[in-house]
């Protein structure tokens, strides 16, 4: 089967997702090889699927989470979201922009450089 996740969000602890393709049927979201309880299909007309699904609070961690949404007969991975949270995540969002703001001044520099060496 063929399957295109369209649109997804994360709204009041719901994930939603809009889903083109034949079926809903056999679908289901996994964490960490967990199924999760809830996840809803309602058709809306022309093979879209709108997918909810509630996300419970005990899979809310620190670092990364991700979220498989699978065709459970088959076992094929259709699409996935994550969600990130927590006090490490801060550290290593400081460290890349620093890495960032390091790497634009160089490139500032040598940009001058080049300018006034080529006298444009």
């Amino acid at each position: 089967m063929s399957y295109l996740l369209e649109m997804q969000r994360i709204r009041a602890g719901r994930w939603e997702a809009l889903l083109l393709g034949p079926d809903a049927a056999g679908l289901a979201v996994s964490h960490l090889e967990r199924s999760l309880p809830g996840l809803v299909a309602v058709a809306d007309g022309l093979g879209r699927w709108r997918l909810s699904l509630p996300i419970p609070p005990e899979v809310l961690n620190d670092g990364v989470q991700t979220f498989l949404l699978t065709d459970a007969p088959s076992g094929e991975v259709l699409a996935h979201f994550s969600i990130i949270a927590g006090v490490p995540l801060e550290d290593d969002l400081r460290t890349e922009i620093d890495l960032l703001r390091a790497e634009l001044d160089m490139l500032k520099r040598a940009f001058r450089r080049h300018c006034l060496e080529s006298g444009s």
